[in-house]
């Protein structure tokens, strides 16, 4: 029976709001609490620290505690700075550490990686790509993020791969520098929720279904797809976060925008099937980001 399952914390950190879970999968969710992230780590972590406490004074013991972040982050053990939050644009949270202060205040077994990394184990484990050896799940919000699945394992190298930061082909005629501090006119520059919001001058949300910015947006990610197809062949490609889920339109683009960027080059109706279940949303929804911090937690225990 679920209930007789150890119980799992799980710690998203977002750009704009962290979330707290307390459970042992979808099926079985305790306690789900947000924060907002702001510009104070102490503050926040000390937040996180007591949500999860008064969770398991409640329900019982933490057995192990995953935290899925926004990044980058330094996930080498032998760095002295493993776990941390590391050259982030994300104000106040530079060179924070994470990893280690939450394992210090549960004492529990704690696995640490990206958010895109934590959802697509969780995608693999209870969502849309169950029984796939070979996926991506890329995230498009405040920034974006990819997380690669091969072999069954993520991939890592020195370091996570960062691919929301490549630079790619820009559509004719498209001079806009970008929002990214770091690169201008990467694909997080051109497609994030920020850059479609600073190129539209409007919050996405106001932002009209024919606005040019929609398929600019849909352009850069579909060349981050392409990137993705050529480089690492996933089987399933599962595209959520805060803008895909506010406007799924979008999706729609991203997929007519690949096929003409291949240009017929690979034949994806006979390699992985039809774009409509080729290219997807998150089986999980919304919980996909969540619930990749209980699947750090289960990998960790």
């Amino acid at each position: 029976m679920t209930a007789s399952k150890p119980l799992l914390g799980g710690v998203e950190l977002g750009g704009t709001k962290c979330v707290c879970l307390l459970g042992t999968g979808p099926g079985d969710i305790r306690v789900q609490t947000s924060v907002p992230t702001g510009d104070d780590p102490a503050m926040t972590l000390g937040r996180i620290e007591r949500i999860l406490h008064d969770a398991a004074a409640t329900h019982g013991p933490i057995h192990a505690l995953g935290i899925a972040s926004f990044g980058p982050l330094d996930l080498s053990r032998r760095s002295p700075t493993y776990g941390f939050i590391t050259s982030t644009p994300k104000p106040g949270w530079r060179n924070t550490s994470v990893a280690d202060r939450l394992a210090q205040a549960f004492d529990v077994p704690v696995g640490f990686d990206t958010d895109v990394n934590g959802a697509a184990l969780a995608e693999g484990r209870w969502g849309a790509a169950r029984n796939l050896e070979d996926f991506a799940y890329i995230t498009v919000g405040t920034g974006v993020g990819v997380g690669l699945v091969a072999g069954g394992r993520l991939v890592h190298g020195f370091a996570h791969p960062e691919l929301g930061h490549i630079r790619i082909a820009r559509r004719p005629g498209d001079h806009w520098r970008g929002v990214c501090e770091f690169h201008g006119d990467c694909v997080e520059g051109l497609a994030s929720g920020v850059a479609i919001a600073a190129r539209a001058g409007m919050p996405a949300l106001q932002i009209p279904a024919d606005n040019p910015a929609w398929g600019l947006a849909a352009h850069a990610l579909a060349q981050l797809l392409h990137t993705l197809v050529l480089a690492t062949a996933p089987r399933r490609i599962l595209v959520g976060g805060g803008v895909i889920e506010a406007r799924p339109a979008l999706l729609d683009q991203v997929r007519r925008e690949l096929l003409s960027s291949l240009n017929g080059y690979l034949d994806l109706q006979a390699l992985a099937g039809n774009i409509d279940r080729y290219v997807v949303s998150p089986g999980l929804g919304t919980l996909a980001g969540p619930l990749g911090a209980l699947a750090l937690a289960a990998d960790a225990n």
